[in-house]
């Protein structure tokens, strides 16, 4: 199985909804650590799961619309908490939609708001 990765950084602004999550519920920034993981069994005709120079112009590419920007108010987030578990989903489809990639591969993105608060999805698609 091979494994390939990049991270960057992205600051953005959210406010949590639906409870009262005190100051978690005004607008305020976050420093998140993004990375895309990609794992599968085949390598291209270069020998490559995925080209890393692609994946991370892809990844600052989706990344562009969500830095430095309030989370609440993009249409990705209409009627969700903009939760990192929720954030985590959205960039990782984003980012499969915008990737030359061997069909059966995993990805995983994984958005770090902190040293001990993390989440991730993975999609199988």
């Amino acid at each position: 199985m091979y494994t390939v990765a990049v991270q960057r950084e992205l600051i953005a602004r959210h406010a949590l909804v639906g409870r009262d999550f005190g100051p978690e519920g005004r607008p305020h920034s976050h420093r998140y650590l993004v990375e895309v993981r990609l794992t599968g069994e085949q390598l291209d005709r270069f020998g490559f799961l995925v080209d890393i120079d692609e994946l991370t112009t892809r990844l600052e590419d989706v990344l562009d619309g969500f830095r430095d920007r309030l989370l609440n108010e993009l249409p990705e987030f209409a009627g969700l908490n903009p939760s990192i578990e929720h954030l985590s989903r959205i960039l990782c489809r984003a980012f499969r939609e915008r990737l030359q990639m061997a069909p059966a591969a995993k990805m995983t993105v994984t958005i770090r708001e902190s040293d001990s608060a993390w989440a991730a999805y993975a999609d199988m698609d």
